[in-house]
């Protein structure tokens, strides 16, 4: 246990809470120095405090980009307390212990949140002095209290008053947090010149990304959650530093008790499919899969069409929408058990609807282009890094490989089919019909399996197959999933192809005049 606090150096960028913090300090006997900003805001608010510049006898230089880096600044936080030849340096300096350092940092993320900023304007934002004080007080935090987060400054406050020092254990849990910030804030920084790299490279390079020798992943504690894939799981739910509009984590809760991490991962899927489409969409999902997907001209009619693919798996499923719902929807929906229900915008009469069902969760997403810049998949011991899969395909990227040519509507149909077997698990095969998911095979360990299985949905829930189109997400590796479909009179299949039976594929759609076309990439979702 170490004596009390005699002097502390506050400077902040958030000044919540530091004003009666610093008049605390002070009843206590803490001298206080600060840096330019800080200490004047402090100083018009009544404190007594000491400028660095007085300190250290050095006028703060290059637009304030040099105010503490100095011996008499770092001299005091760095030196041990129970060392001999360290006291006898400070002694032979004229440099007094510093035993307190609150620090916050440049706001650099919220300055690259903002619209129209500048690359100039993102530099400056980069704290220099902040991250140097923050780390020598940390690795000095046996002599040394460092406070990074307004939110212990009553803690730290009440245990003075209580023991007239600071615990070592208290030390050492805000020496950690010290080190969290610190990387968290570098992290962010890392993270936005690489993507500035990315839109500085010529367009033909703009999707390469660099691996680095190292990885940092920028991600803040939204909330602990009440367990995870099951209830024997802990878990927690962190949201990216950076730009993450458009994406689910961005959402705005509306109503609703407290997500899942069943639900997060679920509505993840429901978002990213249904944001595929520019007409208005439905997308329903359980268990990580798309379980009803449709279009048509409205959010109403696009719902009821989704619920028509699998009235039975829809039940407490994921609903997600790319246009606003309003009351006619919200009213159709509530007739049914639902947990999570995602939109761009819900109608004031929408809202009061779903108030009466207050455990259904309402999330709100501003539609955008946005997209991760890599996925992440944790196995033992280390880290599968990918970019995303998010390549849309038009029908100008497709290849005829069959005699027969597809219709425009085929082709439309097709295009749907394809946007929304990316989102199933693999081995996925998806049946569309009108815009309309029909049937769904998903995550089978034989593409056959996943044939049947879609075929035998949408037997179940009175479609006829015939006409329909098919998506599957990899090459057929034989003819017999082709002969499969043809049995049903399906009309159009889009695959990647490259398998080493494609001949034989190709010349199976010939003999049941299916028109076939392939994409060259696949998509599969593990």
């Amino acid at each position: 246990m170490l004596n009390s606090l005699k002097r502390a150096l506050i400077s902040v960028s958030n000044k919540d809470g530091v004003v009666d913090f610093a008049k605390e300090l002070t009843q206590l006997g803490v001298e206080l120095i600060s840096t330019g900003g800080t200490y004047k805001y402090l100083k018009d608010n009544g404190v007594v405090v000491k400028e660095v510049s007085s300190v250290t006898q050095f006028p703060e230089i290059l637009d304030g980009r040099v105010k503490t880096l100095h011996p008499k600044i770092h001299g005091g936080i760095l030196a041990k307390r129970n060392h001999t030849a360290h006291a006898d340096e400070m002694r032979e300096h004229n440099i007094d212990y510093i035993d307190l350092v609150c620090v916050n940092l440049y706001p650099f993320e919220q300055t690259i949140s903002t619209a129209n900023c500048s690359f100039a304007d993102a530099i400056e934002n980069i704290d220099i002095g902040g991250p140097t004080m923050i780390r020598a007080a940390a690795k000095n935090h046996q002599h040394v209290v460092i406070v990074t987060q307004p939110a212990r400054y009553s803690e730290l406050i009440s245990e003075l008053k209580q023991t007239q020092v600071i615990s070592d254990t208290t030390r050492l849990s805000l020496a950690i947090e010290a080190f969290q910030h610190t990387a968290y804030y570098d992290s962010v920084i890392t993270q936005y010149l690489t993507q500035q790299q990315s839109v500085q490279q010529p367009t033909a390079q703009a999707t390469t990304v660099d691996f680095t020798p190292t990885l940092t992943i920028t991600a803040k504690l939204v909330q602990k959650l009440r367990y995870g894939e099951n209830s024997h799981q802990q878990a927690a739910f962190y949201r990216d530093g950076g730009d993450i509009s458009g994406l689910l984590a961005s959402f705005s809760m509306l109503q609703g008790k407290e997500l899942s991490y069943n639900n997060l991962a679920d509505a993840d899927t429901a978002w990213e499919c249904v944001r595929q489409f520019t007409q208005p969409a439905c997308v329903i999902v359980k268990h990580a899969n798309p379980c009803g997907v449709a279009l048509a001209d409205n959010a109403f009619n696009s719902y009821v069409r989704a619920l028509a693919s699998d009235p039975v798996s829809s039940f407490g499923g994921i609903i997600a929408f790319n246009a606003t719902v309003d009351e006619q929807t919200a009213s159709e929906i509530s007739k049914q058990f639902v947990e999570v229900v995602i939109a761009p915008e819900f109608t004031a009469t929408a809202l009061a609807i779903f108030a009466k069902k207050p455990n259904v969760r309402l999330l709100q997403i501003k539609l955008t282009n946005n997209s991760n810049l890599l996925d992440y998949k944790r196995i033992g011991g280390g880290v599968l890094v990918q970019t995303p899969e998010n390549r849309h395909l038009y029908a100008k990227d497709l290849t005829q490989v069959s005699k027969k040519s597809a219709t425009d509507a085929e082709i439309e149909d097709l295009l749907f089919a394809w946007n929304v077997v990316r989102f199933v698990k693999s081995n996925a095969i998806v049946l569309v019909k009108n815009k309309q998911v029909i049937g769904i095979g998903a995550g089978q360990m034989s593409r056959i399996d996943s044939t049947h299985l879609a075929v035998n949905k949408a037997q179940k829930f009175g479609f006829d197959v015939k006409g329909s189109v098919c998506a599957s997400d990899a090459f057929f590796p034989f003819r017999d999933n082709v002969d499969l479909l043809a049995q049903y009179q399906v009309s159009a299949i889009i695959h990647p192809g490259g398998s080493i039976k494609d001949s034989e594929v190709f010349a199976a759609s010939d003999e049941a005049n299916i028109a076939m076309l392939t994409t060259s990439v696949r998509c599969f979702r593990h």
